[in-house]
């Protein structure tokens, strides 16, 4: 003890101490070489530090000695604790101490079939009656004298000594080995359940994606607000019909459109920008609300929920407003850059290049790469020809299904990143609570290294039981 080998987390000390950190060292003359006794506090203590230090010294003990009285013998406590050290194979001796002398036989014979029903039989039982203490608050020697005889022919015998060590060793061991492959078991099935609340999530945001992405293609951001906007950008619709015959002079048209009404313009965009804010809002409110159900209808996600993972983060619409201006001006850029050798972008003003952004933004939202299908050109009343028409003026055909696929693209991977980011607010209370990758692996490999350390220390050979019941006259059994 004074080595501090055996619990080190106590701080040692000659002095008594409230201190449940400490532990008090006292000589004991009386003690045989070979023996030494540690008082734990009561295990049913009202204390919460005293009963896990108690819990603590049982663990660390050979041997438990379990004193109990006749009014209590029978309570719970106790035979939860005593069940714990059967399962572990502890070595125990039993003290039932207060025992009225009228009720010794009736009081013992019940307590030794309480302790066979628990498979506890074999523990040796020390009865000592009720009586007086002395000037020191101790117990008569005849009344303790058989249990300081068994502790001295213990103390005598190294063998039945090592025996105990032996059998308490070997019931740790063996207790761990089921409670280590349970703990690697739970790893593996905390991170299956996290695998599982994961996939509920990032299915209710592709979800999300791919109703951005068919937004894109069904033609449903072409109607209304923009719609009226972009035939206002365009012009008039007499302009939208006779479109395609004048398709020469659309450059000189465009020019004096957008140098002399910028308004229409502004107006465009603003409608562009709101019309997706308005989609972007929507998918992740749906998303948030699919994947808080999923959560909910499973047991380890209903405990990770919070009630903000209901609803799209606080400060979405304005990053999906950003998202959204952000991605008109890389339209904006992209223009720049595939126009770059042209020589109606080389030779006009920013106007004409925001023009030819507009009209790559409205020809985004079709859903065949500018190439329109009867239904769009119905749905969105020649707005998507006028796009068309517009663009291959200026870039001719190959250059505006480049710069429709990458405009799409664009937009689609910003989605899917303001996506991910939502979805990442679940992600983040599956990650706390997931057990590290390796975690049920090192507890697999400890559970078969205490198999082999109980095979190779011989342990598992000693048979039966390390202590034979006490035979002394005047208490014991």
């Amino acid at each position: 003890f004074r080595q501090g080998d055996l619990l080190p987390g106590l701080t040692r000390t000659t002095e008594p101490s409230e201190d449940p950190g400490t532990l008090q060292l006292v000589n004991a003359p009386a003690l045989p070489p070979g023996l030494a006794f540690l008082d734990a506090p009561d295990i049913d203590s009202v204390v919460d530090a005293n009963r896990a230090l108690a819990g603590q010294l049982l663990s660390a003990a050979d041997l438990w000695l379990f004193v109990t009285t006749a009014a209590r013998y029978a309570d719970a406590v106790p035979w939860e604790l005593l069940r714990t050290a059967r399962g572990r194979g502890t070595v125990i001796a039993m003290v039932l101490d207060r025992v009225p002398p009228e009720a010794t036989d009736e009081v013992a014979a019940h307590l030794a079939e309480m302790l066979a029903e628990q498979d506890l039989g074999a523990a040796p039982l020390f009865v000592l009656p009720e009586t007086q203490v002395d000037g020191q608050g101790l117990l008569p020697d005849w009344a303790t004298a058989p249990l300081a005889t068994w502790f001295h022919q213990l103390a005598a015998d190294a063998d039945a000594r090592s025996a105990v060590i032996r059998q308490t060793l070997d019931g740790a061991l063996a207790a761990l080995l089921p409670t280590v492959e349970a703990l690697a078991a739970a790893a593996d099935e905390q991170s299956a359940a996290a695998d599982a609340l994961d996939e509920r999530v990032r299915a209710a945001y592709r979800g999300a994606h791919r109703t951005v992405e068919q937004g894109l293609r069904d033609g449903r951001l072409l109607r209304g607000e923009v719609l009226a906007r972009w035939q206002e950008f365009v012009g008039t619709g007499e302009f939208l019909r006779s479109l395609e015959a004048r398709i020469g002079r659309l450059r000189d048209r465009l020019v004096a459109m957008v140098t002399g009404r910028p308004a229409p313009a502004a107006e465009l965009r603003t409608a562009i920008e709101s019309q997706l804010v308005t989609l972007l809002r929507g998918v992740a409110a749906e998303a948030a609300e699919n994947a808080h159900t999923g959560w909910k209808a499973h047991p380890a996600g209903a405990e990770l929920l919070t009630d903000g993972l209901a609803h799209p983060s606080d400060d979405l619409p304005e990053r999906a407003e950003r998202l959204v201006r952000d991605w008109q001006r890389a339209v904006l850029e992209l223009v720049r850059t595939e126009g770059g050798d042209k020589r109606f972008v080389a030779r006009t003003a920013a106007y004409a290049v925001n023009a030819t952004g507009l009209a790559v933004m409205i020809a985004v939202f079709a859903s065949t790469a500018f190439i329109p299908t009867g239904a769009e050109v119905a749905t969105g009343a020649g707005t998507t020809v006028a796009a068309q028409a517009v663009l291959q003026a200026i870039f001719g055909d190959q250059a505006v299904r480049t710069l429709a696929n990458k405009a799409r693209a664009d937009l689609l991977k910003r989605v899917r990143t303001l996506l991910d980011e939502e979805a990442a607010r679940y992600l983040a209370r599956t990650g706390q609570a997931r057990p590290d990758a390796a975690t049920a692996a090192e507890l697999r490999g400890a559970a078969a290294w205490v198999e082999v350390s109980r095979q190779h220390s011989g342990l598992t050979e000693t048979p039966g039981s390390a202590l034979t019941p006490a035979t002394n006259e005047g208490g014991g059994r």
